[in-house]
């Protein structure tokens, strides 16, 4: 999906939130940012909750463009 531009129309915007937020619904989700949370907040990090939200957005994000980099033939 790419990240949306400032200059992207709102409609493409709303779907870039819209898939974002399915993405952190789903149960995959859930289940790794409990258990960024659980590893953590063992450590010294100010904000280990937020950041696990962070580091497994991230990670979904990131899984998504590899998979369409690989499903383009770009590799």
């Amino acid at each position: 999906m790419g990240v949306p531009k400032s200059d992207s129309p709102e409609e493409e915007i709303k779907k870039w939130l819209n898939h974002i937020a399915m993405i952190c619904l789903s149960d995959d989700f859930q289940k790794l940012k409990k258990e960024l949370e659980e590893i953590y907040s063992g450590s010294n990090l100010k904000d280990s909750r937020l950041t696990a939200f962070q580091d497994a957005l991230y990670a979904f994000l990131a899984q998504e463009d590899e998979k369409r980099i690989v499903q383009s033939g770009a590799y």
